[in-house]
Parts: C-alpha cells; sequence; structure tokens
C-alpha cells in the first residue's frame, strides 16, 4: 500500500547513519521515511538482495519489522536477517559480501545508550560490506527532504525467532544464524590451534561484552571454539538497555572490567567491545592499551596472524588518530593514509588493495576482511600476537615503545555543549588559524595550524571541513572537531598528543605528559569561555 507522508526536517546521516532518541525514531512515518529514503537515494531496490539487523537495542526488532515490510513492497527479491534480529555491525557487513548482496540496513546507535528514552541508529551500507560514501548519503538526505509517500505491505510480521526461510509478499526472508559465517570467518584469518594452546596453558581472560551484541559471538567463539574457561565473558547477554550501562568500551564506562583488570588476581588479558561490536578495548593485567596504540602493535605484528603473514600492502588511520602507526609504516616501508573521521573514508582504500589495516583513535581497528571496524577481530588478533609471541600485554607494549617511540595520547570530550555556543568557538578558532604560527600559549608556542581536508586518491572526492589541527613545538599536536555521532547539543572533541623517543618513563604517567599541551589548547581555544565548561565530561 502507498502512504501519504511528510518531510521531517533533520534526517542527515552522520559519519554513522542517522542517530536519534529512539522516542525520535518510534514517531509515526519517522523511520519508514528514512527507510524509503534509502530506497529512492540508492536508485531503488526492486529485485536486490539486502541484509537486515541490529545490535539488540530498543526498537530493534519492532524497526525490522517495518523495515521488512517497506522491503517487501518496494519489489526486495530478498532479505537476509540475523536471527531475533541480531547482528553485529562486522557480522553484518560479513554477509553483505559472502552472499554478494547488494547491501544491507543495519540498526545501531553504536556506543550511544540504548532505551525507550536514550539512542537508536540506522544506516545503509552498500555492497562492498562498507558504511555509504558521502555521494549516497548526501542522495539519501535529498529524498528525506521532498518525500511524501511510502510502500509499505500489509501483512503480519515475521517471526525472526526461527532461523530459515519464509515469504512476506512475494519477497523470500532468510533467518540466520548470526555467528556461524563471522565465526568462520576468523577461523581463516587467525591461528585458532596456537590460541587454544594458549588458554590450555593456563592463559586467563576477561571479556566484557557490556550486555551488547557481541555477547553471543564471543561466547561462541572465545569459549566455545578456543576454550577459554566458562564465565571469561562476561554480561553476555544482550539487552534493550545495555543493562542500564554505556555500551563504550572505554576506561571510564568498561569500569566493571578495569578494577578487574587492575585488582588483585587480574586475568592476563582483558577486552571490550560495543553496542553494536565494531569497537574495542585492550588492556593487560595493568596495563591500558589506547586505541592509537593497539593499531600500532596491530600493524606492527600482523604477520604473525595466518591471515597477514604475506604483509600489509598499507595501513590507514583517521585523522584525529596518534600518530604511532606513522612510525611503525615509516619503518616497514608501507603505504600510510591519512582520513577523515568515519569508517566510509577507508572503504576505497580497502577495496582498492591500498590498505590492509585501518584504525580510528575512537576505539575502532579492522581489516581488508570486511568492510567496517570490528571489535571481536582486534581481540582475537591480539590473542594470536600474544600467542606466538609468548609475552604479556605490558612487556608487547614496552618493546613497541622501545623500538618504535611513544605517542602519549588522550581525548578530551565536551557532551551536550549548546549547538551555537560551539560553533562560536569553532568558527572564532578557524577565523584566526592563519595569525596563530608564533603565538605562545602556557608553556607551548603554535608552530603549525590548519584545517584538514582530504582528497581521497581513488575516486577524487573532496573532503573539506574534517576538523582543526594545531602543532606545538616539543613534538605536541591538538585536533579540535565537532563530533557527528552525538543525539543532542553538540559533543567537542580535543586530541591531545605528544610524540617521544623511546618509552617515555621519564613521565609519571598520560596525564603529565600533555599538561603543559591541555593548558595552551584551553587558552587558544577560549573554550572554558566561550562555552561555560570548566572540564570535559569524559576523558579517554
Amino acid at each position: 500500500m502507498i502512504v501519504t507522508t511528510t518531510p521531517f526536517a533533520g534526517q542527515k546521516p552522520g559519519t554513522s547513519g542517522l542517530r536519534k532518541k529512539t522516542r525520535v525514531f518510534m514517531q509515526p512515518h519517522y523511520l519508514a521515511n528514512f527507510v524509503q529514503a534509502v530506497f529512492n537515494g540508492i536508485g531503488g531496490v526492486a529485485g536486490k538482495t539486502l541484509v537486515v539487523g541490529g545490535d539488540g537495542r530498543f526498537y530493534n526488532v519492532q524497526a525490522i519489522q517495518i523495515i521488512l515490510k517497506m522491503a517487501a513492497a518496494n519489489g526486495v527479491a530478498r532479505v537476509i536477517v540475523g536471527q531475533n534480529g541480531l547482528l553485529s555491525t562486522p557480522a553484518a557487513s560479513h554477509l553483505i559480501r559472502l552472499n554478494d548482496t547488494d547491501g544491507g540496513l543495519i540498526l545501531s546507535a553504536s556506543h550511544n545508550p540504548g532505551g525507550e528514552d536514550e539512542d537508536f541508529g540506522i544506516k545503509y551500507n552498500g555492497a562492498n560490506g562498507g558504511p555509504a560514501p558521502e555521494s549516497v548519503t548526501d542522495a539519501i538526505f535529498a529524498q528525506t527532504e521532498t518525500l511524501t509517500q511510502y510502500q509499505m505491505l500489509d501483512a503480519g510480521d515475521v517471526d525472526l525467532g526461527v532461523r530459515g526461510g519464509s515469504t512476506l509478499g512475494t519477497m523470500t526472508v532468510s533467518v540466520v544464524d548470526p555467528v556461524s559465517d563471522y565465526s568462520a570467518l576468523m577461523e581463516t584469518l587467525f591461528d585458532f590451534d596456537a590460541i587454544r594452546a594458549l588458554f590450555a596453558g593456563g592463559f586467563t581472560l576477561c571479556f566484557d561484552a557490556m550486555h551488547a551484541v557481541t555477547g553471543p559471538y564471543a561466547t561462541a567463539i572465545l569459549e566455545g571454539t578456543l576454550g577459554a574457561p566458562e564465565g571469561s565473558v562476561i554480561n553476555a547477554t544482550p539487552l534493550p538497555d545495555f543493562g542500564g550501562g554505556h555500551p563504550d568500551p572505554n576506561p571510564v564506562w568498561a569500569h566493571e572490567l578495569m578494577d578487574r583488570m587492575t585488582g588483585a588476581n587480574a586475568p592476563d588479558f582483558g577486552a571490550a567491545s560495543d553496542g553494536d561490536g565494531d569497537r574495542n578495548m585492550i588492556v593487560g593485567r595493568g596495563a591500558y592499551v589506547t586505541p592509537s596504540d593497539s593499531l600500532a602493535v596491530l600493524a606492527a605484528n600482523a604477520h604473525l596472524a595466518r591471515g597477514y603473514s604475506g604483509g600489509l600492502a598499507g595501513v590507514a588511520r583517521s585523522m584525529p588518530t596518534s600518530g604511532a602507526v606513522d612510525r611503525v609504516a615509516n619503518a616497514m616501508g608501507i603505504a600510510l593514509f591519512e582520513t577523515p573521521t568515519g569508517w566510509k573514508f577507508f572503504g576505497n582504500l580497502l577495496d582498492s588493495g591500498q590498505a590492509t589495516l585501518c584504525g580510528e583513535e575512537s576505539a575502532g581497528t579492522g581489516s581488508n576482511h570486511i568492510r567496517e571496524k570490528d571489535g571481536l577481530w582486534a581481540v582475537l588478533l591480539w590473542l594470536n600476537i600474544l600467542a606466538v609471541r609468548q609475552q604479556s600485554v605490558a612487556e608487547v607494549m614496552a618493546d613497541h615503545w622501545g623500538e618504535f617511540g611513544r605517542n602519549f595520547y588522550s581525548r578530551y570530550d565536551y557532551e551536550a555543549v549548546a549547538s551555537d555556543a560551539a560553533d562560536a568557538m569553532v568558527a572564532r578558532l578557524r577565523d584566526n588559524m592563519n595569525t596563530l604560527k608564533g603565538q605562545v600559549h602556557g608553556e607551548l608556542t603554535v608552530t603549525s595550524a590548519d584545517e584538514f581536508a582530504y582528497d581521497d586518491p581513488v575516486d577524487g572526492s573532496h573532503s573539506a571541513g574534517q576538523g582543526l589541527r594545531l602543532w606545538f613545538d616539543g613534538g605536541y599536536r591538538a585536533v579540535i572537531r565537532l563530533s557527528g555521532t552525538g543525539t543532542e547539543g553538540a559533543t567537542i572533541r580535543v586530541y591531545l598528543e605528544r610524540a617521544v623517543d623511546g618509552a617515555g618513563v621519564e613521565f609519571a604517567d598520560t596525564a603529565a605528559a600533555l599538561a603543559p599541551l591541555v593548558q595552551a589548547v584551553l587558552s587558544v581555544t577560549q573554550l572554558a569561555e566561550i562555552t561555560g565548561r570548566t572540564g570535559p565530561d569524559v576523558i579517554t
């Protein structure tokens, strides 16, 4: 049937799709409008095959039922959907590629909280399994602004709890095990025998699934296939509200894991993943590994795993990510790419074979095995490295810094800032960029400043306005940008970095190493004076 509608303002996809409060999506027509805009924006879906699934947050199943009925009404030939509506984002990307489909719809707000009063999201991934490029998201947004009707099949709900095939109108619905194909892919990349031997030798692990979608995957692979002791995966059952927690794998929100890893009788290895399973946190016994450092270690040691034994073609990082992986790439003589924030910018590099590993400071790492970041993949690669090197996480990090040097790194998040104040702060800094060189702020002198722009080496597309960068004497760098992943107000992100030779043992901790930079950035940005914020909400 044809349903008459009117456009909703603000349905512009961000770096990871459309994210809003759950109640916004629950409004009549809101989700349906966006889904129809996706179908229209990609040139129609008649005769196509799509993958659909989500992270299990509140409204996930109801949204999938709407999407299925709309897909059937729009002529989709087949939809592959995860059992009970569950698919991690990495597993969805793999299913898109494995089944040679035309793309998919992934329901998640990633690391944002879930619940009726929290966050929901949806994004379209293309036939390569990766997030839609800006040309496609721009076309989708244009459709949202002019949409007057959508198509919906008048039919009952599909039973998502039973695996197998059924029909919805003329469309085939295939409900599949969300874990099995992904697990099979992991076994082609890593030496599962070596990891099994690691656990058999008494190696201990704690994986915090944060009551999010990775729970079933981690339990099946780590405990079921690799032999980690039962109970190694905690908070393993996906819940609509993530157990009331914030499924963001960092030391602040994964505090239960951090307490275990810094306490008495800590496991050898700790890890966590986020709402939709594409992010990760790595921590050894008393040794937290920053995402930027993790990317660098994985790049330096990937050849120890079966899937990367032939070496890496190149590595890519988002611009705010530290330069730790740059040192590895330079030492190994492989290509290095610096892209804007957003995994979609890695897609062309992976598809063209120019990059093998990619990573972001926001706890996302991945490779050319799919076209998304992949939390559990990173954990398995770390385990493979530890099994081969027979070292602890702390020992691996010490050796790495000794060989390549260290990049002290931290990120300050100022959340839910009044949008006009955040915009004013950024605009003022942008207007003054050409005058900053030579200015002294606190103990540091500005040596350079610019606004990052990116020219894609594959398709030539240009992305401007991707973050303000400041360099200071003494190896310091800062990046200031507004995040596109929040759902209310603005999030100001300040990225702080200091590059040193060696392991930096002369500094008591990261905060001490970065203290002069913090003061310099607050001075040059006038952040407190303009926004009224006296400190960040989250420091990672």
